[in-house]
């Protein structure tokens, strides 16, 4: 069995709270045989990119949507400012997510090098620091000097521990370029649907407020499925998960309605 359907049957056996499905989950031969693999696998480690993109997009979108749409000024507008939102947008949150995660390996790397510069050139004052970090954490005095003896065997773990637990750094191995990849397709396809719900319905002779309505519903929808994909990471149960990303969207997308139209408003006052 690969690793990630053995992680699938551990959550499941946990949400089910069902120990014999959890033991078979960590049989020793099904978890040497996982254990060959990249460990979380390759995909779920990008699901916090898409899901920030995604909502990102639907409610940028939507905002511009009902901005426009609110203050009557027709759908050539909304296309042109959506659009213009979609790609704007987009690109400006791509090149944010690939420097701050560029921004954090480079970090967590300059640590490193020190960390294991440090290793290197003063082993006894590194065990002595881990030691005081072990007996902080409840081991004995005795345990915490057995602990780093067997760590300090393997320099590389050795230095991950440090960086783990004297600088709270964990190793992400994501790729900063993915990263943003993954939230500029994001946002741009879920930011797409409600400005091609909108234009969409117009087109078909409807009117202004039916397309706003179909607009809303359709990113209503957008917003409850993004909350539901995050179920393969969280483990949480789709409706609750989808929910709870329909109402913090919600939120966001009430206040984009309100400052529309107020800016309605105050072109009719205008």
């Amino acid at each position: 069995m690969s690793l990630n359907k053995r992680l699938d049957l551990a959550r499941e056996a946990y949400a089910r709270k069902d120990k014999e499905m959890a033991a078979q989950a960590h049989r020793k031969r099904m978890i040497e045989h996982s254990a060959k693999e990249q460990h979380g696998g390759q995909g779920s480690q990008y699901i916090g990119s898409m899901v920030y993109g995604g909502l990102d997009g639907v409610v940028t979108t939507f905002a511009a949507v009902s901005g426009v749409a609110g203050a009557n000024l027709g759908a050539h507008i909304v296309l042109i400012m959506g659009l213009a939102n979609l790609l704007a947008d987009g690109l400006s949150m791509a090149v944010g997510a690939y420097l701050s995660d560029k921004s954090e390996h480079e970090y967590y790397e300059r640590e490193y090098q020190r960390e294991s510069w440090e290793v290197e050139h003063f082993p006894q004052g590194e065990k002595d620091e881990m030691i005081e970090i072990y007996k902080e954490q409840g081991y004995s005095d005795e345990d915490a000097k057995q602990l780093i003896e067997i760590i300090s065997t393997n320099k590389e773990s050795w230095v991950e521990q440090m960086m783990l637990l004297e600088l709270g750094l964990l190793k992400d191995d994501k790729k900063p370029i993915i990263s943003g990849l993954v939230t500029f397709i994001a946002f741009l396809i879920a930011g797409a649907i409600p400005l091609a719900g909108y234009l969409i319905t117009n087109a078909a002779g409807a009117s202004g407020q039916t397309s706003f309505l179909i607009s809303a519903i359709v990113s209503g929808l957008t917003l409850f499925a993004l909350g539901a994909a995050k179920v393969k990471v969280t483990g949480l149960k789709p409706l609750r998960s989808g929910i709870e990303m329909l109402l913090v969207g919600g939120i966001a997308a009430v206040v984009a309605f309100a400052v529309g139209l107020f800016l309605k408003g105050i072109g009719v006052g205008g």
